[in-house]
């Protein structure tokens, strides 16, 4: 069984940055592709990020795009969500996802997807 352990939310301001690292661990860890949703008070789950597992391809949420960076590091097995120019309305939990491949990673109610606990980012304005 593969566990994720997310680590890097915290507090920010508005225009500035964090950074998220997630870490898969246990059997079958190698071909999963690996990413990022987020959910705010109220609001259900929202994509973030994605990428494969042999960093091949990437794909981001439209709300995200030009400011948020997915990358991978194969070896270690562990993700990076490199947030910047931050608005309050990305405060939200945000949960580190693997699923078998990027298509069904960013649908939400995969049955095979697994997720982190997640991890808390505040904004302030």
């Amino acid at each position: 069984q593969v566990q994720l352990v997310e680590s890097g939310g915290g507090l920010a301001q508005a225009g500035g940055s964090l950074r998220l690292s997630c870490a898969a661990s246990g059997r079958s860890t190698a071909r999963i592709a690996m990413g990022w949703f987020r959910q705010a008070p109220r609001e259900e789950r929202e994509f973030v990020a994605g990428i494969t597992w042999n960093n091949a391809a990437t794909i981001y949420g439209d709300s995200v795009k030009g400011r948020f960076t997915l990358s991978r590091d194969s070896g270690e097995n562990t993700v990076y969500l490199q947030m910047n120019n931050l608005k309050p309305e990305d405060t939200a939990i945000y949960f580190c996802v693997a699923d078998q491949s990027l298509v069904t990673l960013k649908l939400p109610n995969s049955g095979a997807k697994l997720w982190g606990k997640g991890t808390l980012v505040t904004v302030s304005a």
